[in-house]
């Protein structure tokens, strides 16, 4: 039996998730297919997810768009949120949804009293933790989805999976582990030769080679761009050294490029003390191996406490890469 999601997710332990959902039967989400071509559909979900990150309170570290299903690494701003007035949280929720009549009345300073206040103020709070839950946000993206998808293929019922399955990242590290396995997606299914090949992905929009399939949206910067978006919240690592550690990845993984492999270890790996053997298991087989937590030991115990779970699955990986 699938487990509720607040046994899957604790923003107070780690803001960070890799998220995936997969189309039913693993039919087409988008690609090319002998009879059809699906490859607009990954237009429907970037625009969607661009909106999406206007609304909710979550950034995305990372994307790949594949041909049934798709991979995202977020991180949930909890503390952007708190700071949110009434105003800010309609504004947002009204980019989806229409405002109550009591909520209107209550922001142009027309509200009836004590006990009209008081019912907005409880359901705008509502509406604020919504708008830092990752399962609100995973229901907008893929509802919108599969009723577009449902009404050009002119048929009803799921077009997902039960459910998106969900990983957490307890520390920069996995953080970067989860990024890379997310960027590699093209090039582990051998769909694309390079990084910079890869298309809808956040490694092509990073180097800026995303010409026809450019997300619009903001992904969360890298430590040396935060300062110039004025952003507190990063990801704790140089771009260049991300970069270089994915392009040696990549080619590490195909087995058509070992003839021009740079051997060298990338100076990043070094730093963050994974043995190459194992990062290269990581990302190919991070959701296999780790399961629903991603990160050491003693966090993965912590959180398995903020949970309620005494033990999950993927404690040997978890140990062999984070000590």
């Amino acid at each position: 039996m699938p487990k509720p999601r607040k046994q899957q997710i604790a923003l107070s332990e780690t803001p960070y998730y890799h998220l995936i959902s997969r189309c039913v039967r693993r039919a087409f989400l988008c690609g090319i297919t002998e009879t059809y071509n699906f490859e607009h559909r990954r237009g429907w979900i970037l625009e969607r997810l661009h909106q999406l990150t206007k609304m909710f309170a979550i950034d995305i570290a990372a994307f790949a768009l594949m041909s049934n299903h798709y991979h995202l690494v977020v991180r949930v701003n909890v503390a952007s949120a708190a700071d949110w007035s009434y105003q800010d949280i309609a504004d947002r929720w009204q980019l989806l949804f229409r405002l109550p009549l009591l909520v209107e009345r209550y922001l142009c300073g027309v509200s009836s009293g004590d006990a009209e206040n008081h019912v907005v103020e409880n359901t705008l709070e509502k509406w604020r933790s919504r708008l830092c839950d990752i399962s609100w946000f995973m229901r907008c993206l893929n509802e919108h989805i599969a009723r577009l998808a449902n009404s050009e293929d002119n048929c009803t019922g799921r077009f997902w999976e039960g459910r998106f399955k969900s990983q957490a990242l307890l520390n920069e590290k996995a953080v970067l582990t989860a990024m890379a396995y997310v960027d590699l997606n093209p090039i582990r299914a051998k769909m694309a030769p390079t990084p910079e090949a890869s298309n809808y992905t956040s490694i092509q929009q990073r180097l800026g080679k995303a010409v026809h399939c450019a997300f619009h949206g903001e992904l969360l910067p890298f430590a040396e761009d935060s300062h110039q978006h004025n952003v507190q919240q990063h990801i704790p690592y140089h771009f260049v050294d991300y970069i270089e550690l994915v392009d040696w990845t990549g080619r590490q993984m195909r087995q058509d490029k070992h003839g021009s492999i740079n051997t060298a270890t990338p100076a990043i790996l070094t730093h963050l003390g994974i043995p190459s053997h194992c990062w290269l298991q990581n990302c190919q087989l991070l959701e296999t191996d780790f399961h629903q937590v991603i990160g050491p030991i003693s966090s993965l115990k912590q959180f398995c406490q903020k949970i309620g779970q005494s033990w999950v699955h993927g404690q040997t990986a978890c140990r062999r890469s984070f000590g």
